[in-house]
């Protein structure tokens, strides 16, 4: 994999405002996600969202401070 340097550090120094030496530490990898360049797919839409609360419906759970008649 090749990389273009003078074209990362343009981005990293002046388009992220890094310091050189905060930008030397970073890795090809964390200098990627800073730029929004990490591979990762679209957000997750509202329509998704619904369909997984409906599948996977969150589970109440009894609370401890309401006490029941029955004890």
């Amino acid at each position: 994999m090749t990389f273009d340097w003078p074209g990362l550090m343009r981005l990293g120094l002046r388009g992220l405002g890094l310091a050189p030496e905060t930008f030397w530490a970073l890795t090809p990898a964390e200098l990627m996600v800073m730029l929004g360049k990490d591979g990762a797919g679209a957000p997750l839409g509202r329509a998704r969202l619904e369909e997984l609360a409906q599948a996977f419906p969150d589970a109440r759970r009894p609370d401890p401070a309401i006490r029941s008649d029955e004890e």
